[in-house]
């Protein structure tokens, strides 16, 4: 349970005047309280209706929904809300590991839940789930009418425990008994395409992605690879260290990352000498988020890539993560980012030098993993331009 003073963390102090109509009988009294000295707006309400509400409140929910409003009323899309109830799923998700059956879900209107992903050798994939199938049951229960929140719960679970999840597939229904356990994300993966083109493709810039963007890039090369693409299509980004040290490892001498920060402070991050000599093109999306458009407008300046796909987002600040007294915390927008040259993506995001729009079926087949890259419409035109380089 929260503490009956709310947010005093956050400084949010409003000394305020309350008064109470109460109606009787087509009488109306006004009772007017005396303001209290130091007291803010939400304390006051709190107290309000902890002492006066006829009904049961929950003052967790009342602390969580009035922190994720008070996040959200500042209109920016990048600062967000963790309840205490997600924060340890949250930095679970940051080290690229955590325990669960190893899918990517989308609700749907009836309440079900569509498979987009499914982890290459997770649990789920074992147990038989597959990419679109549709999520009707956990435990035996219908989820049609629950909430994700509630359907989430339902699913998560300590590890090698078993949840029994009932899909629709076609005109069957089956269900599947699949053992929880601790999952790795891969973070970048290597595949070598015809034409001696090394494939990339990084997840996400968080814990290990460094380290495995290079191994993967060193075995391409090892492998005789002549030519790399970096696909960052869906990646939403991550550490900014990350993304440094990945940009240094392939880019020469420069200025690779500056940022500015609320004080005004800036920051500029350097290459060294060394680089990765030769021809590149990365791919990017309108889910290409934070380090991934980084990632492809620095290589582009740099002349190093040619940029194929779609535009990309546009997000141009970097954020900090606070935990607060309850054990939430918040995201919150503390500086922007700029490329190597001084550039900001804020809301404009990366123009692609070539452009290739898809439709919705072969988007949600590339976010879910599901095309060869020679049904790649994407992969197959950064190929035809890098054919065109020495």
């Amino acid at each position: 349970m929260l503490s009956r003073k709310i947010f005093h963390a956050l400084s949010y102090v409003l000394v305020v005047l309350l008064t109470a109509a109460l109606t009787l009988g087509g009488v109306t009294m006004y009772l007017k309280a005396q303001p209290e000295p130091e007291v803010s707006k939400l304390d006051a309400l709190e107290s309000l209706i902890l002492n006066n509400f006829i009904g049961e409140a929950d003052q967790t929910l009342m602390g969580d929904a009035a922190a994720d409003a008070m996040v959200g009323a500042l209109g920016d899309r990048w600062s967000y809300y963790i309840p205490a109830s997600e924060y340890a799923a949250y930095l679970e998700q940051q080290k690229n590991s955590y325990v669960g059956i190893g899918i990517t879900v989308a609700q749907q209107e009836d309440g079900s839940l569509d498979v987009r992903q499914v982890a290459a050798g997770g649990p789920a994939e074992e147990a038989g789930i597959l990419y679109g199938d549709r999520i009707v049951g956990v435990n035996g229960q219908s989820i049609l009418e629950m909430d994700i929140d509630a359907i989430t719960a339902l699913i998560k679970g300590e590890e090698n425990t078993t949840v029994d999840i009932t899909v629709a597939r076609g005109d069957q229904e089956l269900t599947m008994t699949v053992t929880r356990r601790q999952i790795k994300t891969p973070v970048a993966t290597a595949e070598m395409l015809d034409g001696k083109i090394g494939l990339v493709t990084i997840e996400n810039f968080n814990t290990g992605c460094f380290q495995e963007t290079k191994a993967a890039v060193d075995q391409l090369l090892a492998d005789g690879a002549t030519k790399l693409i970096f696909d960052v299509r869906n990646n939403p980004g991550g550490y900014a260290h990350e993304l440094v040290d990945v940009l240094d490892y392939l880019l020469p001498e420069g200025p690779l990352f500056r940022t500015v920060d609320y004080a005004g402070n800036e920051n500029v991050e350097n290459s060294d000498a060394s680089c990765v000599p030769v021809p590149m093109a990365v791919l990017i999306n309108s889910e290409s988020y934070s380090a991934a458009e980084f990632l492809a407008a620095a290589m582009s300046e740099y002349g190093a890539a040619v940029t194929v796909g779609e535009q990309t987002c546009g997000k141009g600040y970097f954020q900090m993560t606070y935990q607060l007294p309850d054990g939430s915390a918040v995201g919150l927008s503390v500086g922007k980012y700029f490329t190597p040259n001084g550039v900001s993506l804020a809301g404009v995001g990366i123009t692609p030098d070539v452009m290739v729009p898809v439709d919705e079926e072969i988007f949600a087949a590339i976010y879910a993993d599901a095309l060869e890259p020679k049904d790649d419409p994407q992969i197959q035109a950064a190929v035809e331009a890098l054919k065109k380089q020495k």
